[in-house]
């Protein structure tokens, strides 16, 4: 019987292009091509195993559970997966990687004997379209093709293959020392056939790939394996051809388990990428931080005062959402989105985002563009005149536009950093206006977002609710660490959106009825908004307890170092999207400041 592992189970290889999650029987239950955002060809991981799935591993009893593999990890820092399994009759290695290409997209897998005689099982079932179609699969000049409308793929083994049930197997003995590979190709399937694999070399490519990526990095601290593991995930979330970094390779993984929570997160949001260049910039990698910058200018182009929260990862305006009815969903969490109707929402924010990168762009040295500056001017212009309209805010309500306080303090920033570049003789603007500008929204914010009875930021304008946004206050520069409505937020947060352990929700959800966000059911506590209060409290000198918190977080990884968007406190499992850029960023983030205030254990 097939059953989709739980979140935290799965791994992550990829090439720069698209991604594989690899789960700990060695099933690879999800993987689109040839890019990160095309439709799936194993989606086992939304369904069934009739919608796509390739397992490889010890053999099995037919109807039984495959086993989980005894120990995994990635080789050294790659993302080169290694995978074991001590059975009765010897020990096996599953090697998983996708070696980073200019050619076709390529996923390979090599089993290696290491004690005895393991006897072997591989199925490969390929449906394409998310599992909606089942390709025509035969035999061509030795070598076995899958073909469906446009798309091709190719499978190479050296080992016996049968076709059964539209499903393609493998069985095979390995021994000490011997190696069998399988690798599977994509192509369009009006090209010709790609290239024969050379899967030993490709091997020794990809792990020398990781090497040398891994080795610009400027972070030596205490926290270096966390930190590691963190970037090159999110270089592995980045679209190699155009700068473009994702937010997550899947769509649809639940926020709750079984509820309606589920989004595609195949795309380029501002923020996310924003915050993500941030973080590389701080480790040393610059060649990065320049592909994002000119995908960020050639995505908005002429168009500033159209700015969208999120493209595609070439830079794509239209992101239709649509619901995949045939799909039943991970653990039954329905529907199953793809596309992203939040594309056309308006989210103040973003510009503040977008122009603190530059800004930190700008000031780590990065070579000057004469365009990005002009597209900052733009964007202040645009904010002069819409800054004090209500948004659908940094979380993407499905519900009424408010006066998002976060959303305010962001626009601030954005007039901020650009007071700051045209102070500085790069750019020339209006500034004593803009001055003037930065000086309202501070004294909007300050007067209609805070509460001064309880002291404290609220979510929105006249809102009793808080809102985990609010803890960028201090980080953004909005207001000083130790002004006692930063401190007052910091303190009710953690009363008001803690969770039974500790961690931070983004916002009150009422359960059942649609509330804030215009959404019924609840939600994990959102990882990113934990990371930042750890941040804070080391910002207002509660430095242990911030390390502590960090702690508590960094055990919430996979065995792999990998986290997804949430966290359940009431099921204990990893929710939402995986792996998510949007929670291994502030890890980084987290571990620079405490590293910089002496902060940790050990």
């Amino acid at each position: 019987m097939y059953v989709a592992g739980r979140i935290e189970d799965y791994a992550l290889i990829g090439d720069m292009q698209t991604a594989a999650l690899v789960c700990r029987d060695g099933t690879v239950d999800w993987l689109c091509l040839p890019r990160f955002d095309s439709h799936a060809v194993f989606a086992g991981l939304l369904g069934t195993e009739e919608h796509g799935f390739w397992r490889l591993g010890p053999a099995h009893a037919a109807g039984a559970q495959p086993p989980a593999a005894t120990r995994r990890g990635y080789r050294g820092d790659s993302l080169v997966l290694e995978s074991e399994w001590d059975t009765p009759r010897g020990t096996v290695r599953v090697i998983d990687f996708m070696p980073p290409r200019d050619g076709a997209p390529q996923l390979t897998r090599i089993v290696e004997g290491v004690s005895g005689q393991v006897p072997m099982h591989s199925a490969l079932r390929m449906r394409f379209s998310y599992g909606r179609i089942t390709p025509w699969v035969h035999k061509l000049d030795g070598r076995t093709v899958a073909v469906a409308g446009p798309d091709s793929v190719w499978l190479d083994t050296d080992a016996e293959t049968y076709g059964e049930d539209l499903t393609t197997y493998s069985d095979f003995t390995v021994s000490p020392g011997e190696r069998v590979a399988f690798t599977i190709s994509w192509e369009p399937s009006h090209r010709p056939a790609p290239a024969l694999p050379e899967p030993v070399g490709a091997l020794e490519a990809t792990e020398e790939f990781w090497r040398e990526w891994v080795s610009q990095c400027t972070y030596h601290g205490p926290y270096r394996e966390a930190v590691v593991r963190s970037l090159i995930t999110l270089k592995a979330l980045t679209y190699g051809p155009t700068g473009g970094i994702v937010a997550a390779p899947t769509t649809s993984l639940p926020e709750e388990i079984g509820g309606v929570r589920n989004w595609d997160y195949r795309y380029t949001w501002l923020r996310d990428a924003a915050i993500t260049l941030s973080s590389l910039l701080r480790t040393g990698y610059r060649d990065e931080a320049r592909a994002w910058r000119e995908w960020l200018l050639r995505a908005v182009a002429g168009d500033p005062e159209n700015l969208q929260i999120m493209y595609g990862i070439a830079g794509e305006r239209e992101l239709g959402e649509a619901e995949l009815d045939w799909l039943p969903g991970y653990e039954h969490s329905r529907p199953v989105r793809v596309g992203n109707g939040a594309a056309q929402q308006l989210q103040l924010d973003v510009y503040g985002e977008v122009t603190e990168a530059l800004h930190l762009g700008h000031m780590t040295g990065l070579a000057r563009n004469d365009y990005a500056s002009v597209l900052q001017l733009k964007l202040i212009s645009y904010l002069e005149d819409h800054w004090d309209e209500p948004d659908e805010g940094i979380w993407e309500v499905r519900g009424p536009r408010r006066h998002f306080v976060h959303s305010k303090v962001m626009a601030w920033v954005a007039v901020d950093r650009t007071i700051k570049l045209i102070e500085s003789g790069d750019a020339e603007g209006p500034l004593e206006r803009w001055r003037a500008l930065r000086d309202e929204i501070h004294r909007d914010v300050c007067e209609h977002g805070y509460d001064k009875e309880r002291n404290t930021f609220t979510q929105s304008y006249g809102s009793q609710e808080l809102d985990a946004s609010l803890l960028l206050i201090p980080q953004m520069g909005f207001l000083p660490p130790d002004d006692k409505r930063v401190i007052g937020t910091i303190e009710a947060i953690q009363r008001e959106l803690s969770t039974s352990d500790g961690f931070i929700l983004r916002y009150p959800t009422i359960g059942g009825d649609a509330g804030v966000d215009g959404l019924e059911g609840d939600e994990g506590a959102f990882l990113a908004c934990s990371f930042w209060l750890a941040d804070d409290l080391a910002m207002i000198g509660r430095v242990d307890e911030a390390r502590k918190l960090f702690e508590k977080l960094l055990a919430l990884r996979n065995d792999l170092g990998l986290l997804a968007e949430e966290w359940d406190p009431r099921l204990k499992r990893q929710v939402g999207n995986f792996p998510q850029a949007f929670s291994h960023v502030p890890l980084i983030d987290t571990a620079l400041r405490l590293t910089a205030s002496g902060a940790y254990g050990g």
